[in-house]
């Protein structure tokens, strides 16, 4: 494959410090932003950063392979991007091009239930080798209907969403009064205008929308009435018995994803899923919560053996990755990092970043002499 790194971009940093200059504030603060004072968004990054790594130099060394196989599925990276609603608000077409991007690049590729492009666009593009991502409706009727379109699709991993009982109080959405489309505001007008690229590139796609939901949305709505549909629509908690009925229902792999917690862990196992992905929502639901990796940490000596164990929230390289999968997960994915590669370069972003990504991670284990990525855990340095 060529290289597909734009040598002018070759870290996460230059892509945030890009994107920020080429969207306007409401998009890039919907991204990058926490709940609360952005405590855990931080944390979760930097004590992924405190965990340290074993050097290997002298011996043979035959090379190192990211291949992994997840759910009966070989891929190229253990790696995935992660879902993430509203990607058309940031950047037009966006889920579109990493849902490409990630095709081409052998990783997963997870829907959100409120993203800009529909199950069935998505799973045309990725050949029905998406993730779905369910937010948990309150209506069996309407959970059917979404799980039986992402089976008719072909997709056959559904990941279900735990952590948002409610939603996250997130100052610089309610400053920015965030919604699809966005609100026309003084300030978002001028914000808009201020960045001519962004602006013409959403007129040319169409208005965002919540492509997936669309079916089910009355007709004619405001975006306040839109606002309270989506939230009568949904109910966050999930419960044992909606992780059974579901585990029932679903004939393909089931994730749920959120936990962090031994308890909860040892809940959805015994009930059936396939996997867990350790996960905060990415710092965006409770600011005095543990980073993910600490999470992580706490269920490896009694899941790691039981289920798959996967981890998002907080890693932005492949570095990162390498130091999540050497603590004991299975598998990785990143949200942020992506979408800050499409809001920077458009439709090249999401090759950039997983091209940037698979070799970073090439790097580590280069460095460090470790030649599967069920090895790294051997080099972690414990403390």
């Amino acid at each position: 494959m060529k290289d597909a790194i734009d040598a002018r971009f070759p870290s996460t940093e230059r892509l945030i410090a890009r994107a920020r200059r080429r969207v306007p504030g409401f998009a890039f603060d919907y991204l990058s932003g926490g709940c609360f004072s952005d405590i855990n968004l931080a944390r979760n990054t930097s004590e992924i950063r405190e965990i340290r790594l074993k050097p290997t130099y002298i011996g043979n060394y035959p090379g190192a392979s990211q291949k992994t196989t997840l759910f009966g599925v070989e891929y190229d990276a253990p790696f995935g991007i992660a879902p993430i609603g509203l990607q058309g608000l940031m950047w037009p077409k966006a889920t579109e091009i990493l849902a490409a991007a990630a095709v081409q690049h052998n990783v997963p590729f997870v829907l959100s239930t409120v993203a800009t492009a529909s199950i069935e666009r998505v799973a045309e593009i990725t050949h029905g080798r998406a993730w779905f991502q369910l937010y948990h409706p309150r209506e069996t009727e309407l959970r059917d209907k979404l799980l039986d379109r992402a089976w008719a699709a072909g997709i056959k991993t559904l990941v279900i969403l735990a952590d948002t009982p409610t939603f996250g109080y997130r100052p610089k959405e309610i400053r920015n009064g965030l919604s699809i489309p966005p609100r026309m505001t003084l300030r978002n007008i001028a914000q808009m205008v201020s960045h001519p690229t962004w602006s013409f590139s959403q007129l040319a796609a169409g208005a965002p929308a919540f492509a997936t939901m669309k079916p089910y949305i009355p007709k004619g709505l405001n975006m306040k009435h839109l606002g309270l549909f989506m939230n009568k629509t949904f109910s966050g908690r999930l419960s044992e018995e909606k992780v059974k009925s579901l585990r029932d229902k679903w004939p393909g792999s089931l994730v749920i994803k959120g936990i962090v917690n031994p308890e909860d862990a040892a809940k959805v196992v015994a009930l059936g899923v396939d996997g867990i992905i350790v996960s905060n929502h990415g710092g965006r639901q409770l600011d005095r919560g543990q980073s993910t990796i600490q999470a992580l940490a706490g269920l490896v000596p009694e899941f790691k053996s039981r289920t798959k164990l996967m981890i998002d929230s907080g890693l932005r390289d492949g570095a990162d990755v390498a130091a999540a999968l050497a603590v004991g997960a299975d598998f990785a994915f990143l949200g942020r990092t992506p979408m800050f590669g499409v809001c920077a370069l458009g439709a090249q972003g999401g090759d950039h970043v997983l091209a940037m990504l698979k070799k970073q991670l090439q790097q580590v284990m280069e460095q460090i002499a470790c030649e599967n990525v069920s090895d790294f855990p051997a080099h972690l340095i414990k403390a």
